[in-house]
């Protein structure tokens, strides 16, 4: 695996992504249709839409969503779970260099995706292809890394076996002066809404294993890690289940100027 190329990042963790990593929370959905001016009939493009996490929260909710997304194996996990539903439509490309016609597209979103994206060629991609003063959400489900003691020794573990855990931590941390550069000279708003996944073993597990940034199989310190996180669920366990806490916060604003 190329760490290097992000739209390569998660061609061996591709199923594992599918099943542990936590969808968004209803509530989202409610608040762009009363913040963000998401109409009930809005066509919607969704930029690096990977497994099709985010992708389904508007197809529940009868939108016709463009599915973006660069990586085969990632986009195929979507087909094979979303391909029956009429309104969902696959394609290959890049938030850069988007496959849609000019002024096609009424609202866009980016879920855990827009910190592998170039914000300068991106903008001007959702500039051509929105409709004008139409609104673009950037979102992200991020772990309360301190709130709880499990939570604390998951990101330790992660800093002790991580390939490159604190790089990637960081360039994924948005600040909202990076936020206001790519959409100035607009105004954004933010907002945070909970979330959370209960985790039985093996739902760690493929959780951890999701990740682009710890050992794939055969890699330095893979095994060692398998040991430590087995150790951490039985530490932490109530019931033979474990909590994520996650806050989902979203970004949004109009784009064109």
């Amino acid at each position: 695996m190329d760490r290097r190329d992000p739209t390569k990042r998660f061609s061996d963790r591709v199923e594992n992504y599918a099943k542990y990593r936590p969808g968004y929370p209803p509530e989202l959905y409610e608040y762009l249709r009363n913040y963000a001016r998401l109409a009930s009939a809005d066509v919607i493009a969704d930029l690096g839409s990977g497994t099709g996490l985010l992708t389904q929260l508007f197809l529940e909710r009868n939108h016709r969503v463009y599915a973006i997304e660069p990586n085969d194996e990632m986009r195929s996990a979507a087909e094979a779970r979303l391909a029956g539903q009429a309104n969902f439509v696959s394609l290959n490309g890049r938030a850069e260099e988007l496959p849609q016609p000019d002024a096609s597209i009424d609202f866009a979103v980016a879920g855990q995706a827009f910190h592998w994206f170039d914000p300068a060629a991106t903008k001007a991609e959702l500039q051509r292809v929105l409709k004008p003063g139409r609104q673009v959400a950037l979102i992200w489900n991020r772990r309360n890394t301190q709130g709880s003691a499990f939570q604390k020794a998951y990101e330790l573990l992660l800093d002790k076996y991580g390939t490159d855990y604190r790089q990637v931590d960081q360039q994924r941390t948005m600040s909202d002066e990076k936020i206001a550069a790519f959409f100035a000279p607009n105004e954004f708003a933010k907002t945070s809404l909970p979330n959370a996944q209960i985790l039985d073993k093996a739902g760690l597990l493929g959780r951890l294993l999701s990740s682009s940034y710890v050992p794939s199989p055969g890699e330095p310190g893979y095994e060692t890690m398998l040991t430590a996180i087995g150790e951490l669920f039985e530490r932490f366990h109530q019931d033979g289940r474990v909590t994520f806490d996650y806050l989902t916060t979203t970004y949004h604003s109009q784009i064109h100027s």
